[in-house]
């Protein structure tokens, strides 16, 4: 039997929750015991996220096999404890890649290529694809940007002709804003009317309407959606405030989306335990907590939080499993260098400093002052990629006393390269697509901090970079005591740490890309406790 699908889609405005709903909807299915995936649809005509500045979509989520991808898949992986891969990601670049690639090869036999069929038949090939690698006996898709987008018209129209095609196979959910007027004290529905009114036109009845609100929907407005969209009363669902997203599951389980739907597609409803991840909950909203610990982030894209999304949800999963409840400080490193600025009063007070990822120059001279700050006043420390390599560059620079040490991404001229491009990517001509990505081996030295954290000797961890650590520096930086924890099987430097310190280690990989809500990662979850002292 292939794949039932379930598409969701947006009105009103972006950002509205779609990634959280299908995310949600996943871990329900699957405590149910069905095997599932999700597809993200992202309409824009990069072939990829990794291009993208993070102010622009957000942060570049790095799947297991390399896909640099957009962030909702974070969500789906969190939620649904499930490795998404590259074919999980579906934008207009790859669809009309493969269109290109085809004619080029002739292989539309002298047709005339088109949006309809040629367009459309590529994306529905994808999605089956993505459905069929995973061996999915549901997959969710998400369809990105707002129902009216010009750029989304190809990908709902391929999913009007999936339900054509596989009929009950396929339902469709509709997440739209309910606006709140504070002044009348309503809830009004006409924007969410006119979002499923244009659904309609292209063809798309939705089965089911997730409303989102500030408040939760009372009857006389459900009835309202139900009469204007042609959606029983029983289908729509409230999608309200909650603290925490991870919420949403329980809000939406309580209303018994996941029961409708599974009826509506004609598969057996069965029974669910969500007892951890109610618990999980719990401590993320601080019920359980013993205390609070307040963490430092220090990065160059702190003015959108969702630039560093896995980081934050990694920490929320450590101090929920320590029962604490973190309390984030967002701080922009180009602050940190000026010379106004007193670094007691910004750091003084914190329990732990995480210094970001991040590209180029800006910033970096910031974060490298975090660095030594940490270091030297014994606060514990996490540095991530970026920030990995400029905590070899300030230990070079103020312990080694290479003063003018530093990375060649900074500064390519330095007389202390101390960071230098990997012998793979020196004669790479295209960004898109060709950095070290992906899992990655490393090996663990026994003895040290970092494999009292993992317990194990081997872990494969997420990449994405092209700089390494200067094999021509290594045996000085040892010797004044850096310790290198982890390697990998080709001896890049891959964790660092000082064994004097309270917690200072700092790793070439992105250990939050595989943190789980129950599970947190080993490296983030030893952080958070050496930064509460539990």
């Amino acid at each position: 039997m292939g794949s039932k699908y379930i598409v969701v889609t947006g009105g009103v405005l972006s950002s509205i929750g779609k990634g959280t709903l299908v995310a949600s909807m996943g871990l329900l299915l699957k405590r149910r015991g069905y095997n599932v995936t999700a597809v993200k649809i992202d309409p824009y005509i990069n072939v990829d996220a990794g291009t993208m500045n993070p102010y622009m979509h957000g942060e570049v989520f790095v799947t297991d096999d390399g896909a640099e991808t957009d962030l909702d898949l974070g969500h789906y992986e969190r939620f649904m404890d499930v490795n998404m891969t590259k074919y999980n990601n579906i934008t207009a670049g790859k669809v009309y890649f493969e269109v290109i690639k085809k004619e080029r090869e002739g292989k539309y036999l002298g047709q005339t290529v088109q949006i309809i069929p040629h367009v459309t038949d590529q994306i529905k090939d994808m999605i089956r694809y993505a459905a069929n690698i995973n061996n999915a006996e549901i997959t969710l898709v998400e369809i990105g940007g707002t129902v009216g987008d010009i750029e989304s018209l190809p990908f709902l129209e391929a999913v009007r002709q999936l339900k054509l095609e596989e009929e009950d196979n396929v339902i469709f959910v509709h997440i739209a804003l309910v606006e709140y007027l504070r002044t009348t004290g309503e809830l009004k529905t006409k924007p969410l009317q006119h979002s499923v009114q244009e659904l309609r036109r292209i063809g798309i009845q939705p089965d089911f309407i997730v409303a989102r609100s500030i408040l939760p929907l009372d009857d006389e407005t459900r009835r309202k959606i139900a009469l204007f969209t042609n959606v029983k009363v029983d289908n729509i669902i409230s999608s309200y405030d909650v603290q925490t997203p991870y919420e949403v599951p329980l809000i939406l389980e309580k209303q018994g989306l996941v029961t409708k739907v599974l009826n509506k597609l004609k598969l057996q409803d069965r029974p669910i335990d969500l007892t951890d991840w109610i618990n999980f909950v719990n401590n993320v909203k601080g019920i359980n907590s013993k205390k609070i610990v307040n963490i430092a982030l220090v990065g160059k894209y702190t003015k959108l939080k969702d630039s560093y999304i896995s980081i934050k949800e990694a920490i929320y999963h450590a101090a929920a499993h320590l029962g604490v409840k973190p309390n984030l400080i967002w701080i922009e490193s180009t602050e940190l260098e000026k010379d106004s600025i007193n670094l007691d009063e910004i750091l003084g007070k914190v329990d732990g400093i995480i210094v970001l990822p991040g590209f180029g120059s800006r910033g970096a001279e910031g974060k490298i002052k975090a660095i030594k700050y940490a270091r030297e006043h014994n606060i514990p420390f996490l540095g991530i990629c970026f920030g990995f390599q400029l905590s070899v560059v300030e230990f070079a620079r103020n312990v080694l006393g290479l003063k003018e040490a530093n990375s060649m991404e900074i500064d390519p001229n330095t007389p202390h390269p101390v960071i230098t491009l990997l012998d793979n990517q020196k004669n790479v001509t295209q960004l898109g697509g060709t950095m070290r990505l992906g899992a990655q081996k490393i090996i663990i030295k026994e003895g040290t901090l970092a494999h009292k954290l993992y317990g194990k000797n081997i872990v494969y961890e997420r990449h994405r970079h092209r700089y390494e650590v200067n094999p021509a520096y290594v045996d000085i930086l040892q010797k004044a005591g850096l310790v290198i924890s982890g390697v990998s099987e080709n001896g890049l430097v891959e964790i660092i740490e000082l064994p004097s310190h309270r917690f200072f280690v700092a790793t070439q990989a992105h250990p939050e890309f595989k943190s789980r809500p129950t599970t947190p990662s080993p490296i983030y979850l030893g952080f958070i406790r050496a930064a509460a002292r539990v």
